[in-house]
């Protein structure tokens, strides 16, 4: 197998047949090389913004089975600066983790600047008011040479992101730049051990997606015309991004299936339980958040019973595991008695935990939907999780 040549292993459907509430059932199972082992799909990618996973060590990553880590072009490029990052041999020496990794563009961080960032056709222009005030200006060409010195094995085109509500005309500008933009990232993209990955954009509205997607594959056969590459996967972006819940629904499963069968689909910014089983369903292969560790941090848990919260004064002589059906090493060697203690002391040891069980909670998610997507019951799978306590987790 080529390095980024994606395998599809098996297929839940074929795009046709439905769930019980109306989903497209076209899960799949497949699997990919990087330059720093395979991937099995679908997964979910722990977020480490700046080249680390709050609270997390990279043992205890490759310990509870985390298949991708990202990391931001964004604020690494501010700290420490990619001189430091190729100085240390690349971000994976860096941070001492072996295994694969994501960079994402930073497209969506210059997006939170709100006005301290100004998108024009020839890149974006931004002030660094979360760090030192400093100006800065990226074309599409320095994104590509940034995120190849701090070198990742996936990097994402740059992009622009627009928030929920916008006004149609917004979304059709910022749409069309970012295909622009996507296809001068393929243009100037040389690593060869690097895989680039396209953005589709459109907001909510069904139409202007699946123009991106019909102009990011027009880039892509324009520069293969050309001698040069093609995209090696596609992220959607653009959801999660004030919506409501179900409003993403309305278009996702449309938008997978207009996408190219022999890439990775990656849903950008999205990591609560449900909504990534319901997103295979879909045809979604990759996802990441911050979810997972933020909410940690803030003393809650993904649960076979629904979300958690260990300040709840009912988990005070509760001495029981945190989540009795799972195998993670948190719910076997600690209590929610005394994780609820740990939460109400403010002690850093209880968001650590949380966000590792939160972490293996979710990668044991993907796994176990993949191994129904081989075995032939993921529709199964997908009705019992529906209907299941576990399901209320937002």
């Amino acid at each position: 197998m080529s390095l980024f040549e994606l395998q599809i292993e098996a297929r839940a459907g074929d795009g046709t047949q439905r769930t019980s509430d109306g989903m497209t059932l076209a899960a799949r199972a497949t699997n990919f090389e990087t330059a720093h082992g395979t991937v099995q799909t679908p997964l979910f990618m722990p977020v480490g913004t700046h080249a680390t996973v709050k609270g997390i060590t990279p043992e205890v990553l490759s310990e509870i089975g985390a298949q991708i880590v990202l990391a931001n072009t964004y604020h690494l490029y501010m700290r420490p600066g990619t001189e430091v990052l190729v100085e240390a041999g690349g971000v994976h020496k860096f941070m001492n983790y072996h295994g694969p990794m994501l960079t994402d563009s930073g497209g969506f961080q210059l997006f939170s600047l709100e006005h301290m960032m100004k998108p024009g056709d020839d890149g974006v222009s931004f002030q660094a008011r979360d760090y030192d005030g400093s100006k800065h200006h990226w074309t599409p060409e320095d994104n590509m040479r940034i995120q190849e010195e701090i070198g990742a094995d996936i990097v994402m085109q740059l992009d622009q992101c627009v928030g929920y509500p916008a006004k149609r005309e917004d979304v059709e500008a910022s749409t069309k730049l970012s295909w622009e933009w996507g296809e001068r990232c393929l243009q100037s993209h040389a690593r060869e051990d690097q895989a680039l990955f396209g953005i589709v954009q459109g907001g909510m509205h069904l139409d202007l997606r699946l123009e991106s997607v019909r102009q990011l594959l027009a880039a892509e056969e324009r520069n293969v015309s050309a001698g040069g590459r093609r995209f090696d996967g596609f992220g959607i972006g653009g959801y999660s991004v004030g919506e409501p819940h179900e409003t993403m629904f309305e278009t996702l499963p449309a938008v997978c299936a207009a996408m190219p069968e022999d890439r990775p689909r990656y849903l950008m910014g999205v990591g609560n339980p449900t909504t990534l089983v319901r997103a295979v369903a879909a045809g979604v292969d990759m996802f990441d958040c911050v979810l997972p560790t933020r909410t940690g941090r803030m003393g809650t848990a993904f649960s076979s019973e629904g979300r958690m919260n260990l300040a709840n004064a009912k988990y005070t002589h509760d001495h029981g595991p945190l989540d009795p059906q799972c195998e993670c090493s948190v719910c076997r060697n600690y209590s929610r008695s005394y994780l609820r203690h740990l939460v109400k002391q403010g002690e850093m040891l209880g968001g650590m935990l949380l966000s590792q069980h939160n972490l293996f909670y979710l990668l044991d998610l993907m796994r176990r939907a993949r191994a129904a997507i081989l075995d032939g019951t993921f529709a199964s799978f997908y009705e019992d999780w529906m209907s299941s306590p576990a399901a209320n987790d937002y």
